[in-house]
């Protein structure tokens, strides 16, 4: 005895994937179609690599030169300072007409020396050479 329901139903298994065949070449076209290529694809990592590039750029120029003499803002301004060791420093510090040289150290800060408003202001071209000059003379002061 033969069914029939399966000569039936043979055909109808048949048309789903004809239906998602069509569909999937419908879904192909479209992503064709789309602005999203190889190209802009390598433009945005190219730009996004420029971001990144600049970012970390100025992080180091700001870490770099953010010690600028000329960011000493309302009444004590820094002059300039020199390395005494790797945590030790001399700063030139300027307070209203009077200028100070300190020490400074982790955890403290020293006067080291007050310099008079005349001993600095007859200084000529040759402030480099008396400031380390006067730094040498005041750090053999002070040691023991």
């Amino acid at each position: 005895m033969r069914y029939p329901r399966r000569s039936l139903g043979a055909p109808l298994l048949m048309l789903p994937p004809a239906l998602g065949a069509a569909e999937a070449d419908g879904k192909a076209a479209r992503l064709a179609e789309l602005p999203i290529d190889s190209g802009s694809l390598v433009n945005t990592a190219i730009g996004l690599v420029l971001v990144l590039a600049l970012i970390v750029g100025l992080a180091w120029v700001l870490r770099r030169f953010g010690g600028l003499p000329s960011i000493g803002k309302g009444v004590v301004s820094i002059l300039g300072g020199v390395s005494l060791g790797p945590r030790e420093r001399a700063v030139l510090l300027q307070v209203g007409r009077t200028r100070l040289l300190v020490g400074v150290a982790p955890g403290q800060v020293r006067a080291l020396h007050v310099l008079s408003e005349d001993e600095w202001e007859d200084a000529g071209e040759d402030d480099a050479d008396r400031f380390g000059q006067r730094l040498e003379a005041v750090m053999k002061e002070r040691r023991p």
